[in-house]
């Protein structure tokens, strides 16, 4: 027995009507009886095609303004009837309830409404309930019944119904089924992270309806995809697929150019995550340059970002450095010609949009969730540990460097001088370790560490850090404190004439 259905009735209920003339058209070509309500009605009216109103199917007007349309046994009896099943059958014709094949239904945008920064009144009338109860009363019954659930699914709803001539299969109906329980789950975890967003109940709802397949992920032999609305946040202008490596440095470069939002000219290089070079200066062109000073040999194959527009000269500049993404909030004309030069190199712009709140990480069996470490260290949180008291240009630098330090693998140390990265040790398991390398790296690059400043990710558990820097030329630090042994390092740093402060927050990242 063939399970092709034939589409000979249809009701319609959509917030977004942008695709819609197409299909209602086609549907009455097809001689498709079609029944509406409210707004929907009228745009099929108006288009001079013959629609029934709901209201004559169920002898009951649309109530409560507009919050009771379809909500009736007659409608639900028309969608959830069992055509294979005599009793279905004979209980529509007893209560008069017409068969409905196909249902085509778009949500209010609870989203958009939320994002909006609508009122909290606003966003509550824009719960769809007649509209989310037609999409799981239709795609339950796909054996029966096809679910269009949304605007996007429209254009592949009317390539089907013109290919087919109306017709569908039961793969067909099922797929639509999928697609409409994809729509309906994301917009109920929508609403209750709405309703839960301050975390009162400890339940983690995530829904990503917009996915991509990557080529592979950390590595050749993994898969690897990306969930998320990855055009909302960038405008790509050039260059090849993003990768899962490319992705989660964009991620980390975004993160850290974030500290610096609204500041000087700024130009960052990153490579596995961590910052191999960082500069501000009064132009972008000198920022970059004293940025890829910071460590031109892992800058090779790199991220780059800037805070404000890549210029032509800075342009020219990066032209000459194998890198895989540049990102910026724009690009002057002459800039974007020079840097499309190399095929493959990717160009993103950024656009100023809000970042998650919250971060999630897979974690044994489950998945670990906290909130953004979304505090950046200032100079009013800042307490002065030494009698030594550190200069403005230290302050500034200390501030400079503490903000590298916060986007950086623990354990970590930052050398900084004259607002430039000199060198970092990242993700070591001594903190001693991550200072011996990072003044190794400066020193390699011929970084004069004299008046150089040093921010910590965590406090110092003994003085060795403080005396290492010292040592190095370093004149002032800035870390968290807290440990029972501060008095150790505050006792060597006023011994030498070293200036600590402390911020009061720690920043691990691990």
């Amino acid at each position: 027995m063939s399970n092709n259905k034939t589409i000979k009735s249809a009701l319609i209920s959509v917030f977004s009507k942008d695709g819609l003339e197409p299909i209602v058209k086609q549907l009455d070509a097809q001689g498709v009886t079609i029944y509406s309500t409210g707004g929907t009605e009228k745009f099929i009216k108006d288009l001079g095609i013959n629609v029934v109103p709901v209201e004559d199917v169920t002898s009951y007007p649309s109530i409560l303004g507009g919050r009771v349309k379809t909500l009736h046994p007659k409608v639900f009896g028309g969608i959830l009837n069992r055509q294979n099943n005599e009793s279905d059958v004979a209980e529509l014709a007893e209560y008069q309830i017409p068969q409905i094949d196909l249902v085509i239904v778009d949500l209010y945008p609870f989203e958009k409404t939320v994002a909006s920064g609508a009122s909290n009144q606003d966003i509550i009338e824009k719960i769809d309930i007649g509209g989310i109860s037609l999409i799981r009363a239709a795609a339950k019954n796909y054996a029966d019944v096809v679910c269009v659930a949304s605007v996007n699914d429209y254009a592949e709803f009317l390539e089907l119904l013109k290919s087919k001539n109306g017709d569908t299969s039961e793969a067909d109906r099922k797929l639509f089924a999928a697609k409409a329980f994809n729509v309906s789950s994301h917009y109920d975890s929508a609403i209750f992270n709405y309703f839960n967003s301050n975390h009162d109940i400890a339940s983690l709802k995530i829904s990503e309806t917009s996915g991509k397949v990557l080529r592979y992920g950390e590595n050749p032999h993994q898969k690897g995809f990306f969930f998320g609305d990855f055009e909302a946040m960038f405008t790509k202008l050039h260059g090849k697929e993003l990768s899962y490596n490319n992705l989660l440095d964009v991620d980390a470069a975004v993160t850290l150019m974030n500290e610096f939002k609204g500041e000087a000219p700024t130009f960052a290089i990153l490579k596995h995550n961590n910052a191999c070079g960082l500069a501000q200066r009064e132009t972008l062109h000198q920022a970059y340059v004293d940025a890829l000073a910071g460590d031109p040999v892992s800058a090779f194959g790199g991220i780059l970002i800037s805070n404000t527009e890549i210029d032509k000269a800075t342009a020219e500049e990066i032209h000459g450095l194998f890198c895989e993404v540049v990102i910026a909030p724009s690009f002057s004309n002459d800039a974007l010609e020079i840097l499309k030069g190399k095929k493959n190199r990717i160009l993103l712009i950024q656009n100023d949009i809000e970042l998650p709140k919250t971060t999630v990480r897979s974690c044994l069996n489950g998945v670990l969730v906290q909130d953004r470490d979304n505090i950046t260290d200032a100079l009013s949180d800042l307490s002065e540990a030494t009698n030594n008291k550190p200069s403005k240009s230290e302050l500034e630098d200390l501030i400079f460097a503490s903000k590298i330090c916060k986007h950086t693998k623990s354990n970590t140390i930052v050398l900084a001088k004259n607002k430039q990265l000199c060198a970092s040790g990242t993700g070591q398991t001594s903190r001693v370790d991550a200072l011996n390398q990072a003044i190794h790296k400066a020193q390699s690059f011929n970084f004069d560490l004299k008046g150089s400043v040093m921010a910590s990710d965590a406090f110092f558990p003994f003085p060795d850090c403080v005396e290492i820097a010292d040592k190095a030329g370093v004149t002032a630090v800035i870390q968290p404190g807290g440990s029972i042994k501060d008095q150790l390092s505050i006792d060597y740093c006023n011994e030498n004439n070293v200036a600590m402060v402390f911020t009061g927050t720690r920043h691990f990242k691990h």
